[in-house]
This record gives structure tokens, sequence and C-alpha cells, in this order.
């Protein structure tokens, strides 16, 4: 007979800190997690994020006038082996396919040789093209033809050498992996009365060739497959409680907090007017929405957005957010126009002046 377990508690939603989030940065917080399950999951959602999420890299290469990775070439300053540690920064992107891509590099010039001198095809994107490659002391040609793959992780040259690999081509370390760091750290949260539970404090810094959202979400894809045979083992082994609605006392205050009409949050007239304008009606729509989707609107600036994030904060939430279904119901989400009634009011720019009428929150 299956043997039943109590509920966990388990975060309800995934926040990104969008005020200093980048192309290449990110902090996410979830919470709550049972005592030590942060630990857990930070460790081991560190350790996949390092190791083993899929990058392009240059993995062999051929350059007119060089036999081997020792060899020097006329009119070049670097020698071969000063070029591969510079070729290994070189980072690209390959779409829609993972077949061997050969690009080449042919110039006729003097001076410095850089990434951007690569010639690509319609698969390949180039991330860091101001990458140094060499430098040509006089007018010369010099051409080079590089091998690209997707790998994960890292490879040594060895790794990366063929069966009969031709003679002039030279197989090179490779460095797959696109997150070039990752911390986390664990605080306390609180449930109800507790404040004992954990909070999980995840930070991605990348290369560019991913982004630290899309890591987030291959690493928490590897867990997953990776644990699909203990789950399948013998799934009716152990059935958890479902979490009831309400269960909490935090789930219930934060249901509470993202069903509040936007107007009961004192906001300023100018501000309230753009929400009104906007058709945003309640708290729970207004922090899903990011600060990029508000500025968006029509007559929103950059005073209105802080006032926003501030009467946000004073609430425990923020823009950006996602929130669980049991929490708050995608037909919530959707935007219903403003149907109140009452006398015309006035819309402000953000410094202040009136700009025209709208419906009315004056009244």
């Amino acid at each position: 007979m299956p043997k039943r377990l109590g509920a966990f508690e388990r975060p309800n939603r995934l926040k990104k800190e969008e005020e200093t989030a980048t192309e290449t940065y990110a902090k996410f917080v979830a919470e709550p997690f049972e005592i030590g399950y942060a630990h857990t999951i930070g460790n081991s959602m560190r350790r996949v994020l390092l190791s083993s999420l899929e990058g392009a890299a240059i993995t062999s290469l051929k350059v007119d006038g060089a036999q081997h990775e020792f060899a020097a070439i006329e009119g070049v300053v670097e020698d071969m082996a000063e070029i591969i540690l510079n070729l290994k920064q070189v980072k690209f992107k390959i779409h829609e396919t993972r077949d061997p891509q050969v690009l080449l590099l042919s110039v006729n010039k003097s001076g410095a040789v850089t990434a951007a001198d690569i010639e690509l095809n319609h698969n390949v994107e180039l991330v860091n093209p101001d990458q140094h490659i060499c430098t040509l002391d006089k007018k010369k040609k010099f051409l080079m033809e590089l091998t690209v793959q997707v790998g994960r992780g890292f490879l040594t040259g060895d790794d990366n050498k063929t069966t009969n690999q031709p003679i002039g081509v030279i197989a090179i370390d490779s460095i797959f992996s696109p997150v070039t760091r990752v911390r986390y750290d664990v605080g306390n949260a609180r449930v109800g009365q507790r404040t004992d539970y954990d909070s999980l404090a995840l930070e991605i810094w990348t290369d560019g060739r991913i982004t630290p959202d899309d890591a987030v979400n291959q690493a928490s894809q590897v867990l997953m497959h990776q644990l699909e045979v203990f789950v399948n083992y013998d799934k009716d082994a152990i059935e958890f409680e479902e979490e009831k609605e309400n269960q909490t006392e935090e789930q219930s205050e934060l249901k509470r907090l993202l069903a509040m009409s936007v107007n009961e949050i004192e906001l300023s007239v100018r501000a309230a007017n753009c929400l009104n304008n906007a058709n945003i009606t309640s708290v729970g729509q207004l922090a899903t929405k990011s600060e990029a989707d508000m500025l968006k609107y029509r007559n929103f600036g950059k005073k209105s957005l802080n006032e926003i994030k501030d009467k946000l904060v004073e609430l425990g939430l923020g823009l950006g957010m996602t929130f669980d279904e049991s929490v708050l119901d995608p037909a919530d989400l959707i935007s219903k126009p403003n149907s109140s009634g009452g006398s015309p009011s006035i819309l402000f720019e953000d410094d202040g002046e009136p700009i025209g009428t709208g419906s009315s929150l004056l009244d």
C-alpha cells in the first residue's frame, strides 16, 4: 500500500531582481523551502550551471604556413601558441543545427586581426567581435580555417582530435560552458509564525553565449531529466498530500494582496490615472508587469514607475514577478476595460503638467 507523506513547503514563485539584471548577470530568489532544501537545490543548480550547459567553441584550426601549434609564422607578431590562447576566448552561438561549422578567416592587411574578421554563415553568431587574435607586422595575406562545434563543459585538444586527422589541422582545448560564475546564498523565509524556512538566492554570470534566464531553465531541465529514473522507479509507492488552498497564512496573505485593487495602495493621481488607462486594476496584474512593460504605456514615465515600485516594496512585492496558480489565477491577469463611471479626470505627464482628460479616479 502506498505510503502517504505530509505536504512539503515549496516556493510559490521565482523572482528575478530586474534592477540589477543584465544580458550576462541576474539574481534569482525563491522561497520558502523546507529547512535544508535550499542548500540541496542551490548546490545542485550551481554544479549543473557550471558544468553541464551547452555552448559553441572552436575545436580545431588550420593556419596557412603553420604545421603545428609551436610554429612561428612570418609576418605575424604572435606565435601559434599565443594565437591559440586568443582563439579559445572567441565566443560563438550556433543556431538550428548541431553539425560542425567550418569558418574562414582571410585578410590581406597589416595590423590587428580580430574575431570580427571571421567570415560567418547563417547558422553562426559571433558574441565578442573585438577579441584580439593576432597582429600582422606588415601587409600580408593571412588565412585560417576554423571548426566550431557545440559541446558541453570542457574538452582538451586530445579529446578534439579525430581519427586520421589531416596534417596541419591543430586540435585545441575547447571551453563550451557559457556560465562563468555561480553563487548561491541561503537565508530565512517566513511562513505564518515560523521564520526558520529557507530562502534561496542564486546569482549567475555568463559570457554572453546564453542569458541567465535561459541558463536557469536549461539547468533545471537537466536536473529534472536526471531524476526521472528515480521518479518512475515506482511512482505509486509514495503519495504526497495535495496542498490545500489557503493552507498557510503566507499564501492567504499573498492571495489577499494580489486581489487588492490598485486604488487601495494610495497612489498619486498621476500614477493611478496611468494604471486606469492601461486597464491594470489589481495588484496581481501590476506585479506581473516588467519595468519595460510599464514604460510602454502612454504618459507613464520614470517618476510613476519609481512610485509604483516603492508601493509594491511596501507590500513585499515587486515588478516582473511570477506566481503559482494557487495564489493568482491566470484568468485574473487578462486586462478588462475599466468600466467605472464618474466625472472625467485630468491626466498628467511625469512632470506633473496636465495633458487631457480620461476616466475618473478623482471622485
